[in-house]
């Protein structure tokens, strides 16, 4: 019988784990969001987020994985029966359309790291210029986009000892040193205590606006990685007697951590280095923008610049990377699931991940749409995630949350996921949905438009009726998984 894969140490796996959750998101949109909803306030509720949404969801998807030692489609099929094996599918699908896009933009940030090293920011650049140049340059991005997966797929390729956990225990240490440094210059920069002040100073009266609370819940449950399939994913190596709790709660903090470090590299540096305060926020509002036009101007205008330029870029590219990694494991774990090799798997979706990410490095407008749409359907995964925990029995599911731990999850955590967790995933979806008809009254329902609710309600409802139709074949599929060892 072929011996399961699994991660060698603890440590590994954390970093992993850690490595999944930290993305471009805790780098150009937590310090956008923490500086405009209340910097302190926004906080507080982010960490209130993390505890009543993802680190629940997150616990779930360990156990999916740790207990059937399937992928989220096998995952799904085995945990709670064989007509739901469609949830496990959307949550695939979902992840891979996100990657094919997520590559392209880990490709921007490769670009904007070999710009740093050779001093294309220099003072007077037109960095915005600089950005649309490239950004409607079709060729360089599909290079890019090819030379992320194709890294992505050789570290893949290698397997989960010799090539996700080796790699993930050299990058992430890094991310987070690179990560440090960026932040003490940034807040050793003269004029640096006003953008301090934004980010940890809280501005009690934004507690009582809903759009804090709503941004705070929606940037974690994106940022963690919760619903996504990936800690399931990853869950598959584990051994039998992980720390659930502890292991979901060192991620969940793990990514905070790197966020708030992310906001005291940028918002400092923001504040610091703009000419005056509507400058300064003027770059806070917009988002891809913050990175690759607003900080790249700013850098010359630094002492060490030069320096800290390419030391920022490689950390977006390594939680780029870490991250791409994750999502591309999801769909090497599906087809392995069916019975194929490793090789042939990772070999197969990197070509998938290849051609279908084509669109979104040839067409900008098309990467927006999609991220538009698949961003939201992770919300819809995370909902599946807790209709599994209610349908395999909140209490039942608290046992084997518990199994090997040394923090032990009372009868509040089943509290939380039979009725907050919910609750979050209907007023948090309902928000959007309410913003986005708000934003375009005449055409919202339009299927066309680019950030229209009609766009994401047709694909989605396309992705559900393709995966209810092919639940039956799924199911049948998916072969059992190899018996466990340890």
């Amino acid at each position: 019988m072929t011996q399961r894969e699994q991660f060698i140490s603890r440590l590994g796996f954390i970093a992993a784990a850690i490595g999944m959750a930290v993305g471009t998101g805790n780098i150009w949109r937590f310090p956008r969001m923490a500086a405009q909803y209340g910097g302190g306030v926004f906080v507080l509720v982010y960490i209130l987020a993390l505890l009543l949404w993802s680190a629940p969801l997150l616990m779930v998807e360990m156990v999916i994985g740790r207990q059937t030692r399937m992928g989220p489609v096998g995952g799904f099929r085995d945990f709670i029966g064989q007509k739901y094996t469609w949830m496990g599918g959307w949550m695939v699908a979902v992840c891979l359309l996100i990657t094919f896009y997520y590559a392209v933009v880990t490709g921007w940030c490769a670009k904007y790291f070999v710009l740093s090293i050779q001093g294309a920011f220099r003072p007077g650049v037109d960095t915005a210029a600089l950005w649309n140049g490239f950004l409607h340059n079709r060729w360089q991005n599909i290079f890019y986009q090819a030379l992320a997966i194709g890294g992505c797929g050789l570290i893949i390729y290698r397997g989960i000892h010799k090539g996700v956990e080796r790699i993930n225990k050299i990058l992430v240490p890094a991310l987070f040193f690179f990560l440090v440094v960026a932040a003490i210059r940034a807040v050793t920069l003269p004029g640096a205590s006003l953008g301090l002040q934004y980010l940890f100073v809280p501005d009690w009266p934004k507690l009582a606006d809903p759009a804090t609370w709503l941004q705070a819940f929606t940037q974690s449950a994106w940022s963690t990685g919760a619903g996504w399939g990936l800690l399931l994913t990853y869950a598959v190596y584990t051994k039998k007697r992980d720390d659930i709790p502890q292991n979901c709660l060192i991620v969940g903090f793990g990514d905070n951590c790197a966020a708030l470090l992310a906001a005291m590299a940028v918002i400092p540096t923001i504040f610091a280095l703009s000419p005056n305060l509507d400058s300064a926020r003027a770059s806070l509002s917009d988002n891809m923008g913050l990175t690759f036009i607003s900080l790249a101007g700013l850098f010359p205008k630094m002492k060490g610049g030069e320096i800290i330029a390419p030391v920022f870029f490689l950390a977006m590219v390594f939680a780029a990377l870490t991250s791409l990694i994750a999502q591309v494991e999801v769909g090497a774990r599906a087809l392995m699931d069916f019975g194929w090799t490793r090789k042939k798997s990772t070999l197969v979706i990197i070509l998938i991940c290849l051609v279908f990410g084509l669109p979104s490095a040839a067409f900008p407008t098309f990467l927006l749409n999609q991220d538009w749409v698949w961003g939201m359907a992770l919300l819809v995964s995370g909902f599946w995630v807790i209709l599994a925990a209610r349908k395999y029995g909140l209490e039942r599911l608290r046992q084997e949350v518990n199994l090997g731990a040394n923090i032990r999850m009372g009868k509040w955590w089943t509290f939380i996921l039979k009725y907050i967790s919910p609750l979050i995933f209907l007023v948090v979806t309902g928000w959007w949905f309410y913003q986005a008809i708000g934003w375009d009254k005449k055409n919202w329902w339009h299927p066309l438009r680019i950030n229209s609710v009609g766009t994401i309600l047709a694909q989605w409802l396309l992705l559900l009726l393709l995966v209810v139709v092919l639940n039956k074949a799924l199911a049948r599929w998916t072969r059992a998984p190899i018996e466990d060892e340890d």
